[in-house]
């Protein structure tokens, strides 16, 4: 056979939801058939990725089985590679299979299992030791997954085998620039082996993770010459000359735009869309304050939902300014969501009178800033009980780091879409939003940060100013750098000290606190766990 032409499915799976994947797998691949001979599907298709601790439910290995025999029982005219878990010998496989002829003509179980950052793979997999090469139609094609090709060594075994190509079956997570790192990588890794290598990753939002796809195809002289949008599901067509390893894909679209910013953005979107989606949400309800964190994230859950299904709500107090008033307003009107204001003093008058016996005595202090945060709280979370609405939480990456957020208060609700933003990029973001249509009151950006929750309060009166902050948090959180190599690098050792501490000390806080969506290297969460109870010092 003179050439062989390949689908690059990048497709959306639900975890769990194995019939349903199935069924997706299915219907793609029928439609592709008629102009393709191979069609191949992303990592763990069947399940979704990651499964998690579904991996180890008794009837997983039953519906895999189920799932596969209605593959083939479908008269898929093209071959189907499709990852699913396998369990052999007591033994459980992150495995690859090549589905044709109405058989399991090969599989292939992934050699290098990832164990770092939102990986978790060797708590369920083993790993496999054989190479991955089969035959079809005459022609000698690779098979690898994921980490085995950023390990490099299975890749390795296929030198003496002659491939005409490798199939690489991906899901790998965004986090920015992350795209740049893969083609690189893809390219390099090609030109190494000496044959096109095929590169197929999901898309769509699980949890706090989002996939951006980037499905690709390079070279054997470590070219990239094709490639799928981010974010969305695609399919990318490949002829590949097997007398001369060289590959053509049919139809391609550059999926890396200029401004990583874009990117940010479009996976905060999905992550979004697909949360509320896949929980089957109604809609969204939100606190607009007037401030750039909740004015960001309305303007996220818009481009997510449609405006039909956000709600934005202000929650004044005395402490509230006419600005924060007129720009709450006027994005709401801008974006044409649902919009009221319900005012929280009756609430917190109602707390602190109940309390005035027990606090006899007491100064004013945090106790009453955190009413009136928890009066919000407890309002979103009835809207969201009455309407079926998912609360959305709006601290950012900084505020979270540093613990300036009110437990049960402004942390109460069920998605933080800034989680992972760091302040100073949610400034960048909503500057970026608007260059696609002003939605977001320039007068909402241009002003100093404020909780509003005393008397001409300032985020900086008690923190550094985000331009410091962010970049020490950065050292500390996603460098894992020390306290004295964060003071060597010319910030306050008095700043540092006091940033680092606040950090060690919140971790309770942000245990407690909704997911939120990874868009950098090192999250809270999956990525990030440190014991709450410890002895550690800042200094050690």
């Amino acid at each position: 056979m003179s050439t062989l032409n390949i689908a690059l499915a990048q497709i959306n799976p639900l975890v769990g939801d194995i019939d349903g994947n199935t069924q997706l797998i299915i219907d793609e691949a029928l439609a592709l058939a008629n102009k393709h001979d191979v069609i191949v599907f992303p990592e763990l298709t069947l399940t979704g990725y990651p499964p998690e601790d579904l991996l180890l439910r008794p009837s997983i290995a039953l519906r895999v089985d189920r799932a596969i025999q209605q593959i083939l029982d479908s008269n898929i005219s093209a071959a189907v590679v499709v990852g699913y878990p396998k369990r052999e010998g007591g033994k459980l496989f992150n495995m690859a299979g090549v589905l044709a002829q109405g058989q399991v003509l090969f599989e292939y179980a992934k050699q290098c299992l990832p164990n770092y950052q939102v990986f978790d793979e060797k708590r369920y997999f083993e790993a496999g030791s054989k190479p991955g090469v089969f035959q079809l139609n005459g022609v000698n094609l690779g098979l690898s997954i994921c980490e085995d090709i950023w390990d490099g060594s299975p890749l390795d075994q296929l030198q003496s085998a002659d491939v005409h190509a490798v199939l690489n079956l991906n899901a790998s997570p965004f986090h920015q620039e992350k795209q740049a790192e893969r083609e690189a990588l893809i390219a390099a890794r090609a030109k190494k082996l000496g044959a096109p290598i095929l590169y197929v990753n999901q898309v769509g939002g699980q949890d706090e993770l989002v996939f951006d796809g980037g499905s690709m195809v390079a070279t054997a002289q470590g070219e990239i010459v094709g490639r799928t949008e981010l974010f969305k599901n695609a399919c990318l067509s490949v002829e590949l000359d097997t007398a001369t390893k060289q590959v053509s894909p049919q139809a391609s679209k550059s999926g890396h735009p200029a401004d990583p910013l874009a990117d940010t953005y479009e996976a905060l979107v999905v992550g979004v869309r697909d949360y509320v989606n896949k929980n089957r949400f109604k809609g969204v309800v939100l606190g607009l304050s007037g401030g750039i964190d909740s004015a960001l994230t309305l303007a996220i859950a818009v481009d997510a939902l449609g405006k039909e299904r956000v709600e934005a709500v202000m929650m004044p107090f005395k402490y509230t300014s006419q600005l924060s008033l007129d720009g709450a307003e006027d994005e709401a009107r801008r974006l044409g969501v649902k919009y009221r204001v319900i005012h929280i003093e009756p609430m917190y008058d109602a707390f602190t009178q109940a309390l005035n016996e027990a606090f006899e005595g007491q100064q004013k202090d945090t106790t009453e800033e955190n009413i009136q945060a928890r009066s919000r709280g407890v309002l979103l979370m009835a809207l969201s009980n009455k309407l079926g609405y998912l609360v959305l939480t709006t601290g950012n990456k900084s505020e979270m780091a540093v613990g300036y957020a009110t437990l049960y208060g402004d942390m109460a609700g069920g998605l933080d879409v800034l989680k992972d933003v760091p302040k100073t990029q949610v400034f960048a973001l909503s500057r970026y939003r608007n260059t696609l249509g002003e939605v977001i009151p320039p007068a909402v950006i241009d002003r100093p940060p404020s909780a509003e929750l005393a008397p001409d309060q300032k985020d900086e009166d008690s923190l550094p100013p985000y331009e410091i902050l962010d970049q020490i948090l950065e050292l500390y959180i996603e460098q894992d750098e020390s306290a004295e190599s964060i003071v060597a690098k010319g910030f306050d050792k008095e700043q540092v000290y006091r940033v680092l501490r606040l950090v060690d000390l919140n971790e309770y806080k942000r245990r407690q606190a909704p997911v939120g969506i990874r868009i950098s290297k090192r999250a809270f969460g999956r990525d990030r766990r440190y014991p709450i109870t410890n002895g550690w010092k800042v200094g050690d």
